[in-house]
């Protein structure tokens, strides 16, 4: 059993250093360059042609797409900018109309009004006027009615003291020297 047991950590021995020598990177083996090459090449020009049989005109689709949706959007939002502008010019044009309206209206609201108060301040002015001739010929006949209480106020008491003073005195005496008096 021992010889077996040798031979057989001989053999295992031999068999480990066979694989010894034949371990390491197949990569690196020269032997195998060839066939590595020559796959690597095929490889190369399969993913070659699939990239740009099917990935790039897609991709090519792609962007080509989003451009013009870019483009689209660009042009869209220009135009709607020009209506907005445009919008914006009809509104303030609007805007100046109104106040211009407005400003007539108020000015002809301020000239009826002036209007009016013209006819108020004439017709005011009208009752004042014969308010005021009425008052002075009230006040007229108050100066007559007066001058008149007066002069018979100065006729009697002229009367009075010529008697009280012991004299006679006749009516045609006593208004000859008041009116006298009176006219000055």
């Amino acid at each position: 059993m021992a010889t077996e047991a040798a031979q057989d950590a001989a053999a295992g021995a031999a068999a480990h250093g066979a694989a010894g020598q034949s371990s390491g990177m197949p990569q690196l083996d020269f032997s195998t360059w060839g066939n590595q090459i020559f796959w690597l090449l095929v490889t190369l020009v399969v993913i070659y042609f699939v990239l740009s049989r099917v990935v790039m005109p897609r991709i090519a689709s792609v962007l080509a797409e989003r451009n013009g949706t870019i483009t689209n959007d660009l042009a869209a939002a220009e135009e709607l900018k020009q209506k907005a502008l445009e919008a914006e010019k009809a509104y303030n044009e609007a805007l100046a109309t109104a106040r211009a309206e407005a400003a007539k209206i108020v000015a002809q609201a301020r000239a009826d009004i002036q209007k009016d108060l013209d006819k108020a301040t004439a017709k005011a002015d009208a009752e004042i006027a014969a308010k005021t001739a009425e008052s002075e010929k009230k006040i007229a006949e108050i100066r007559a009615g007066a001058m008149e209480s007066v002069t018979e106020v100065a006729k009697d008491t002229a009367k009075e003291l010529v008697a009280v003073l012991g004299g006679k005195a006749d009516a045609k005496s006593v208004t000859a020297a008041v009116n006298a008096l009176l006219k000055g």
